[in-house]
């Protein structure tokens, strides 16, 4: 009877054993899921992460890009405005110097019998200059300034003592800017240093 209470003594003990080891590995068991299952986690937020990150660069990007669009078309609006009349100004530049002229040569006439024709001409050709001015014509006709090859045209050159070499010392045709963008260009005579005639100098 010893033996046999023995026997279930130690059957009892081998079961609760494995019970316990069983439990410990199913606990270590748990632990390894839920450890991989952590990891897991961990590896999905960090993609999540990469995954708002590169959109939000995305957006920031196509906000840039549509930025660049909008104040690229401001631009060409703009640039169309303002040069929209352009061509039309450039057309009515030789009216004004038909003006001009017409009023040149009658302060050279003696007894001027037309005095008033003349004057409602000059009224006539500065209210047209100032409606242009408004469209933003700025008229190039200053003398006595270094010559610029960019706004001016030499027509000819002159010796002179009076101006610095180089000078506008005579306006032909004035020149024209529209919005600072050169639409004609003044046509002057330029001054240039007096050569020294050296076989006098040298007698």
């Amino acid at each position: 009877m010893r033996n046999t209470e023995q026997e279930i003594t130690d059957d009892s003990i081998i079961q609760e054993n494995t019970i316990q080891n069983n439990q410990i590995d199913q606990k270590d068991k748990q632990k390894d899921k839920l450890s991989s299952d952590k990891d897991r986690i961990a590896e999905l937020e960090k993609e999540i992460h990469e995954i708002q990150k590169r959109e939000h660069e995305s957006l920031l990007r196509t906000r840039a890009e549509l930025e660049n669009i909008r104040k690229r078309s401001l631009l060409e609006i703009e640039k169309v405005y303002k040069f929209s009349l352009e061509r039309f100004i450039s057309e009515l530049l030789p009216v004004i110097d038909s003006l001009e002229r017409t009023l040149e040569i009658s302060n050279k006439m003696e007894n001027n019998k037309q005095s008033s024709i003349i004057e409602g001409i000059e009224l006539t050709l500065k209210s047209f200059l100032d409606t242009m001015k408004k469209f933003g014509l700025d008229i190039i006709d200053k003398v006595n300034i270094p010559f610029n090859p960019q706004i001016h045209e030499a027509i000819n050159t002159i010796e002179s003592k009076e101006y610095q070499p180089n000078s506008v010392i005579k306006m032909i045709q004035k020149g024209y800017l529209l919005h600072n963008r050169l639409i004609r260009p003044a046509m002057v005579t330029v001054s240039k240093s007096i050569e020294i005639d050296q076989d006098n100098n040298n007698k």
